[in-house]
């Protein structure tokens, strides 16, 4: 699963890309700067991580990792062809979800492409967009399906029926993740690729002085989320540009500094994961303590398929416990003396955290 980082032009989308993904992405004070997808793997920071390895010791420690796609600046208009319109576009119909990075801060040095800053503005400048093109989509295909459906064809009906819904909800400048539709109506929409139906995360991009994301811009930002049914992450891209060229003394001293914990862009990598519907669990050894994303709600079975395939297609059993449990009894054997090391089947549902051993055969 990957998400795409949207944006205006010069608003920091490509700095912050960089930052996420060490990639060699320019970062450039003119519009349309990025024009194919910059494509990254980036880290996603777990704590959890350490504190197995306080226990097991090993050679490796492996985080998971997300697929970020930076795609070019848009601009209204895009869904008629303006800037790189249908380029950005086909990009972006390729994510599983959005995160936008919104300019909240003032630079007479940075131009941007509308000429003042106004967060809000800019967010329904790329969501009007978005329903633009899905509406275009939604009544090509709905054109296109209908003549399918008059010879009976029961997918086609179905999918008439969905597109019906969504034509109606982008008429009325709804976003299609805003309808509630159910598992086959989602799944009869998958194939279309429809921008406004894919989950969004709003960074707020603030200047130096501003970490905590206090004032009227950020502000405008919250409250467009909070009614519009996205998340939001403060962050200054260019302090996390500079953190991330640095040593980890360095960076540490920095952060010491600036009185934060941790790189703000670890929270954004962390918002991205949950936003793609992703958690984690581990597998820990002497040669490695790793941890693997799994979509919430997957079985044991899907779990192990991650490692390989063949582990999925021979699974016999799961032995699992808990980050909780070593911490507690203090090493894997400890924990199966307690009695809490749990033997799980196919059908046990992931928990997030789960520290697992696969048992196959194939």
């Amino acid at each position: 699963m990957e998400a795409g980082i949207v944006g205006l032009p010069n608003v920091g989308k490509s700095t912050l890309f960089n930052a996420l993904s060490a990639a060699e992405a320019e970062a450039s004070n003119y519009p349309f700067c990025t024009i194919e997808p910059n494509v990254g793997i980036v880290p996603v920071p777990d704590s959890r991580l350490e504190t197995i390895h306080q226990y097991i010791k090993t050679q490796t420690i492996i985080p998971s990792a997300l697929k970020l796609v930076d795609i070019a600046g848009l601009v209204r208009g895009a869904s008629e062809g303006q800037g790189l319109g249908n380029k950005f576009l086909s990009h972006i119909r390729n994510v599983d979800a959005i995160v936008q990075v919104v300019r909240c801060f003032e630079d007479p040095d940075v131009t941007h492409v509308d000429g003042d800053v106004n967060p809000t503005r800019d967010i329904e400048t790329i969501e009007t967009e978005l329903l633009l093109a899905d509406l275009q989509q939604v009544e090509d295909n709905l054109h296109r399906n209908q003549k399918i459906a008059r010879g009976g064809d029961k997918e086609a009906i179905a999918r008439v029926a969905v597109l019906t819904l969504c034509q109606k909800a982008l008429a009325e400048g709804k976003p299609i993740r805003s309808i509630e539709l159910d598992a086959e109506q989602q799944k009869a929409l998958k194939a279309f690729g429809l921008l406004s139906a894919k989950r969004i995360l709003y960074v707020a991009n603030v200047d130096d002085n501003n970490l905590e994301g206090g004032g009227p811009l950020v502000e405008s930002v919250r409250k467009y989320a909070d009614k519009n049914g996205g998340e939001v992450v403060v962050v200054c891209a260019k302090i996390e540009s500079e953190l991330a060229e640095l040593e980890e003394a360095d960076r540490d001293e920095m952060l010491e500094s600036l009185g934060m914990k941790e790189p703000a862009l670890a929270a954004v990598a962390r918002a991205i994961y949950h936003l793609l519907g992703l958690q984690s669990y581990f597998t820990a050894g002497e040669k490695e303590i790793r941890a693997w994303p799994i979509p919430i709600g997957a079985t044991a079975p899907q779990a192990a398929g991650v490692i390989h395939t063949d582990f999925e297609r021979g699974f016999i059993r799961a032995e699992i416990y808990s980050v909780e449990d070593l911490v507690a009894h203090g090493s894997e054997a400890a924990i199966r003396s307690a009695g809490k090391l749990r033997l799980e089947g196919k059908s046990y549902v992931m928990q997030n955290g789960d520290v697992c051993h696969f048992l196959f055969n194939v």
